[in-house]
């Protein structure tokens, strides 16, 4: 089976002060791309698509994907604030793309067969990949039968401010009921909690069940998210900074019955550099898995 991984890797890093996509945190110079690049081929994924923007395309090309372009076939896509927008005009001043549901369809054109949705900043357990990459092959899919991988909560927060998490409510057999993107998660004493749109405060216990937007889709998920990112412009669209989230377009699908999806929870650490803090201890976290010889020292040596 042909299948794709798609690398999230336009984001702008304003919390984190710069590109995050390339700077190093393994021991030869590898970014966390690297890494789940390398875990993907390992799973049996074999291609990859990253979307990124133009004017960090030289540096991300000679410092990410240059060093394994010859391992895997790869492709560009290109999230800029007026793509894909058809007639619609983007308000003056927006200068951040439209978020994570927005890139999936600059991709459309590049991806004719399943494939998985990573993003560039996380670091998610090569088992994670590989239930991906075993849902994704399985023979009796139908059209619009997707995954996601599970973390809990808890084990994904940063010590250095507050984080998005897609909050999950499953059946019994671990499909997906609901999926609320929560802004502004933040760690505290006893777990974690989040303000609402109103100032209201609400706690989180830790253990619940959260997207990291680690999923699996059919191709059908283009047109799904055309029809739900040209409603979001309607209603969204003269904001400068307003997002569409891929868990706030899994959950329209869901409240409408146009797709099911299964939760593949996993134990694998999940580790990201949401900001600048965050990199010393992926860093570490990288150094460690090293030494368990869960990785060589050199990923890519011909």
């Amino acid at each position: 089976m042909k299948s794709t991984a798609l690398v999230l890797a336009a984001g702008l890093g304003t919390r984190y002060g710069g590109l995050k996509q390339i700077d190093a945190v393994g021991p030869y110079g590898q970014t966390l791309i690297d890494y789940f690049v390398y875990d993907a081929l390992r799973a049996g994924f074999d291609r990859v698509v990253f979307v990124i923007r133009h004017y960090f395309e030289d540096a991300f090309r000679g410092q990410v994907s240059s060093k394994f372009d010859r391992f895997v076939e790869t492709a560009y896509a290109y999230q800029e604030t007026d793509s894909c927008l058809g007639s619609f005009t983007p308000p003056p001043g927006r200068e951040k793309p439209w978020g994570t549901g927005h890139a999936i369809l600059i991709s459309r054109k590049l991806i004719r067969e399943p494939f998985a949705v990573m993003n560039a900043d996380d670091y998610y357990g090569a088992n994670a990949l590989k239930a991906i990459f075993s849902f994704l092959a399985a023979d009796h899919l139908s059209a619009n039968d997707y995954a996601m991988v599970g973390y809990t909560l808890k084990n994904t927060l940063s010590e250095y401010g507050a984080v998005s998490r897609g909050v999950c409510e499953c059946d019994a057999e671990m499909f997906l009921r609901r999926i609320v993107e929560r802004r502004s998660v933040e760690k505290t004493s006893a777990c974690a909690r989040y303000v609402d749109a109103d100032g209201t405060a609400h706690t989180f216990t830790g253990d619940e069940i959260v997207s990291m937007n680690l999923w699996g889709f059919q191709p059908s998920i283009f047109d799904h998210v055309q029809v739900v990112f040209e409603q979001f412009l309607a209603d969204h669209g003269n904001s400068t900074d307003t997002e569409l989230f891929i868990p706030t377009v899994v959950d329209e699908l869901l409240q409408r019955g146009d797709a099911t999806v299964k939760v593949l929870p996993t134990q694998d650490p999940w580790f990201g550099v949401t900001y600048r803090q965050d990199r010393s201890a992926a860093t570490q976290c990288i150094r460690e898995l090293t030494d368990q010889g869960l990785y060589p020292e050199r990923l890519w040596r011909s």
